[in-house]
């Protein structure tokens, strides 16, 4: 009984800091202009591939370690093998903590592109996007605009439009030649 009323605490708590940080200016990342690092930050709920992002290193010619990715499972079996770092509901701390080694090491690092592969208005989605440190970023339209600089409309499954799509703008906004 008191798990329930803790976890409803907790998320409280978390929408508190969300609200928080979105009324904040974001934080200004001093890096040039040119795509050398990309993190993904994938509902694998809604899309069970996130192996395809790894296509962004050949696409703008990155390092084969420059694109990090992690994915969101409302519930993941610590047991099972995941071929993505995975968080879950479970791992919402108290004030929007997010207590998972994986997500924790995504975001320790600093990024050019941010892709916001998720549709859900999710909570964890939602802070794992916030506190990512990332120049540019990128999402879908059904997220609220508040997180992405270019605002993507098309179906979640259909990665290979949203990939020719993504090249073709970050072109136009001379990202990458």
């Amino acid at each position: 009984m008191f798990k329930g009323i803790k976890d409803k605490f907790k998320y409280k708590s978390g929408v508190k800091f969300l609200k928080q940080e979105l009324a904040k200016d974001p934080p200004i990342i001093e890096r040039s202009r040119g795509i050398t690092s990309v993190g993904c930050i994938v509902d694998l709920d809604s899309f069970d591939d996130a192996n395809q992002f790894y296509g962004f290193v050949e696409d703008y010619n990155l390092r084969p370690n420059a694109v990090k990715i992690i994915g969101y499972k409302s519930y993941y079996d610590k047991n099972s093998p995941y071929s993505t770092p995975v968080f879950s509901d479970k791992d919402l701390g108290w004030g929007g903590a997010i207590e998972n080694s994986y997500a924790l090491e995504f975001l320790s690092r600093e990024y050019d592109l941010l892709v916001n592969y998720y549709t859900s208005d999710n909570l964890l989605l939602q802070l794992m996007s916030v506190k990512t440190r990332a120049r540019f970023r990128v999402g879908f339209k059904d997220v609220d605009l508040m997180y992405n600089d270019l605002i993507m409309d098309s179906p979640l499954k259909d990665f290979k439009t949203f990939k020719s799509e993504l090249k073709k703008y970050l072109g136009v906004l001379n990202e990458i030649e």
